[in-house]
């Protein structure tokens, strides 16, 4: 397949799906629901900045974006400690901004008061953060991670207000998470949780766990912790943090026949015993962007681009190819999405290419290429959202032609 025939087809497959979501009347849709104009997940903000995105690459008019902006801008947005990165005052933020991006001094007076509310959300949960390490206790993955914790907060302002103290606040919070703490007299690291992945405490994961993935463990905070400091915005002991949650990466690696896998967690016996191979082995699991190899290689990619180590940078690169050729990976791979399907894998893999040097970067173009195909000879979701809906497979199909107006993917903390 030629390379314009490819983006053809990737436009055509973008516009389909912004086409099945065209009206936010539409009677299929939840549009009752107190969460739907404020879910970046699963609601109505994804769906925006794909047509904000549409209408910055001259393909369809700016007058849907409005639409469904109207929809998202135009309800009471919660703040506080209940958002995320994907819910509530940064969700609604993130698709406002888009359209400020694309159309220049519009819809400021919908953005401006929320902009200051995430800055001082930020603060507040840094504080609290604070509070609860000064207090020698373990955090919730909600403190930290990606979907819904400081990580999460951090990529809104990293894209957004670069310069603003709140970033430089959430940054020194995610290096103290990175210091180890004591408990019954082991060492365990700072983000260990006493819950299970479902953040609530479960009898699978007696004495609770550590988490690897991107969207709901530590390697959403050495992401966004590698990004800034490969922007130059830098706080104490960052780079030492970095190296730490590498180090914590390297030693938890499982080499396979196909290359490296990482596990998605690992329990508290397995912390103790430290076996060669851990129960919930990532060799045998998906090599999604929320968990699994391929979201954990291109955070490692990104804390070696920020360390300029290139035996860590050529690492990455092998075990994100390895995973995403390998057919055992693939078989267990049986959605579009971006959350743990091919859209995530195929944006993964462009942006990994971008920092890629060759051979390692043809390689992943071609595959960011052929995993966009896969994507689209699924079944589209009937979902509209951003990470298992509709709007972020064709966000994704659309970024392969060109780059994102609205930069919506660094909500994923991958660029």
């Amino acid at each position: 397949m030629t390379a314009d025939l490819a983006a053809d087809t990737a436009v055509e497959f973008a516009m389909e799906i912004a086409d099945r979501l065209a009206r936010p009347d539409a009677a299929d849709l939840p549009t009752d629901q107190a969460w739907w104009h404020q879910s970046l997940a699963h609601g109505a903000p994804g769906v925006a900045l794909l047509h904000i995105e549409l209408a910055a690459a001259g393909i369809r008019p700016f007058d849907r974006a409005h639409e469904w902006l109207t929809i998202v801008a135009g309800k009471p947005v919660t703040a506080g400690a209940s958002t995320g990165g994907f819910y509530g005052a940064p969700a609604v933020a993130r698709a406002l901004a888009g359209a400020t991006a694309v159309r220049p001094g519009t819809y400021r007076s919908a953005l401006t008061p929320l902009a200051r509310q995430i800055v001082a959300d930020a603060h507040a949960r840094v504080d609290t953060a604070h509070t609860r390490m000064d207090a020698g206790e373990l955090p919730l993955m909600a403190e930290f991670d990606t979907i819904r914790g400081l990580a999460g907060h951090g990529a809104y302002l990293l894209h957004h207000a670069p310069g603003s103290t709140a970033l430089r606040a959430v940054l020194s919070a995610l290096v103290r998470l990175t210091r180890p703490v004591m408990i019954e007299g082991g060492e365990f690291p700072g983000w260990w949780t006493l819950t299970g992945p479902t953040g609530h405490v479960a009898d699978e994961f007696p004495g609770g766990h550590g988490n690897f993935g991107l969207a709901h463990g530590i390697c959403g905070p050495m992401a966004l912790l590698a990004q800034a400091l490969r922007r130059g915005i830098i706080v104490d002991g960052q780079r030492e943090a970095v190296e730490t949650i590498c180090a914590w990466l390297n030693f938890w690696r499982i080499d396979t026949p196909g290359g490296h896998r990482w596990p998605y967690m690992i329990t508290r016996d397995e912390m103790r015993s430290r076996p060669a191979h851990v129960r919930h082995s990532g060799a045998d699991r998906r090599p999604s962007w929320c968990y699994g190899t391929a979201g954990i290689a291109r955070a490692l990619h990104l804390a070696a681009l920020a360390l300029g180590d290139n035996f860590l940078r050529q690492g990455a690169e092998d075990a994100l190819i390895s995973a995403v050729t390998d057919p055992a990976q693939d078989a267990l791979v049986n959605d579009p999405s971006l959350c743990h399907g091919y859209a995530g894998l195929a944006r993964i893999t462009a942006r990994a290419a971008t920092d890629a040097t060759s051979p390692s970067a043809i390689r992943l173009r071609a595959l960011a290429i052929d995993l966009l195909h896969r994507a689209r000879a699924q079944p589209v979701p009937d979902g509209p959202g951003v990470l298992e809906g509709a709007a972020g497979v064709g966000l994704a199909a659309l970024a392969a032609v060109t780059e994102p107006a609205t930069g919506w993917d660094t909500c994923l903390l991958i660029t």
